[in-house]
């Protein structure tokens, strides 16, 4: 049906952490139980994280550190695990963080930069107006800046912090590669060119990912990312209320689903009304990392068009079917298009920011 891909830590960049193919579920502790870590220049725990699964350990290993700064990872898993546990709604904020950011000029922090009088940069536009987890990558760059200043670009960075965001594994996830280089360009337009649209089919979603070197096995897993997280009524309300223009509703949501959504989205844009309702992307299970997106797909619960149109293709279909039965196949697919997706390689000229928001 399908194979995945074997993937190696020992090509390209520098890597850190390492890709679980047996992750349990629980809740990791946000406090900052690993300071005297960092001060001794370690990067990489060394206690439990690995005890107790009965499994082999072959894939073990300890990543060379990127050069300058060996207390990186600790830093970066530190203040993630921190704010993430204080508050779960950055953890589906830092991935989708990431995912616009590298789909657009490639992972090289360009969504962070800010607008300028002559220029409107990425964050400003459309889809990216509700991506939120900035004032993380903002403590992680500034305490960097202090144990190891311009040595860690804010690419890097976000992409260790959308790793680390997954802290109910209570270890990485997946490999993440470091030496990426922060771009000097944003543009509002590229992004709303580059982003994968909620609103699209099948057909463009695939076209969309081939574009960035992505393929068919990482578009069913990574939208597998929406089993966590939110959406927001105005990105359905067509669906909902005027699907071909007369009133009605896509008739490809289950029916009841459809009954609740539109009683939740009833009262968008009345009376004045500014605060567009958040929904949970997979219902009944948006805070918790699993496979039950999938489920939610199969029972034709999948909150956008472009969820729904991974069932339009017998190959997508059977995919997510596969998924939504083997946990554990998932989340090593999951990590392994993440890999993938981090390796997407910046346009033009980079640099290492001082400062995330603005070019040297």
């Amino acid at each position: 049906m399908f194979v995945l891909s074997h993937v190696s830590n020992g090509q390209g960049p520098h890597h850190h952490g390492q890709q679980q193919k047996n992750p349990a579920a629980g809740h990791g502790q946000g406090r900052d139980h690993h300071r005297d870590d960092e001060d001794k220049g370690r990067g990489h725990d060394d206690h439990d994280d690995h005890k107790g699964n009965g499994k082999p350990k072959d894939d073990d290993h300890s990543p060379p550190h990127v050069k300058g700064c060996p207390q990186l990872e600790t830093i970066a898993r530190n203040i993630t695990w921190t704010r993430v546990a204080a508050d779960p709604t950055l953890a589906p904020k830092l991935l989708r963080l990431h995912f616009h950011d590298c789909f657009v000029r490639g992972c090289d922090a360009s969504i962070l930069l800010d607008s300028t009088a002559s220029n409107s940069a990425e964050k400003d536009a459309i889809p990216n107006q509700t991506v939120a987890g900035y004032e993380v990558i903002d403590e992680i760059k500034a305490r960097l800046e202090v144990v190891c200043p311009s040595s860690v670009s804010c690419a890097d960075i976000v992409a260790l912090a959308a790793r680390d965001a997954m802290i109910q594994f209570k270890r990485p996830m997946w490999p993440v590669s470091i030496g990426r280089k922060d771009g000097r360009v944003s543009s509002s337009s590229e992004a709303s060119a580059n982003l994968p649209s909620p609103f699209s089919n099948f057909t463009t979603l695939l076209q969309d990912f081939k574009n960035k070197g992505l393929d068919l096995q990482d578009l069913v897993a990574l939208s597998g990312a929406h089993t966590i997280g939110v959406g927001h009524c105005g990105l359905i309300s067509d669906r909902l209320f005027n699907f071909t223009g007369v009133g009605d509703t896509d008739p490809s949501i289950a029916r009841v689903y459809a009954s609740l959504l539109r009683a939740k989205c009833s009262n968008l844009g009345a009376n004045n009304n500014v605060v567009d309702p958040a929904i949970e992307m997979d219902p009944g299970s948006g805070s918790s990392f699993d496979t039950h997106y999938y489920t939610a797909l199969r029972q034709n619960q999948g909150l956008f068009e472009s969820d729904a149109a991974l069932l339009t293709d017998q190959r997508s279909a059977r995919m997510s079917r596969v998924f939504e039965t083997n946990r554990e196949l998932f989340f090593v697919a999951f990590g392994q298009s993440m890999v993938k997706m981090g390796a997407i390689g910046g346009v033009g000229a980079g640099e290492i920011r001082k400062n995330c928001h603005v070019i040297n």
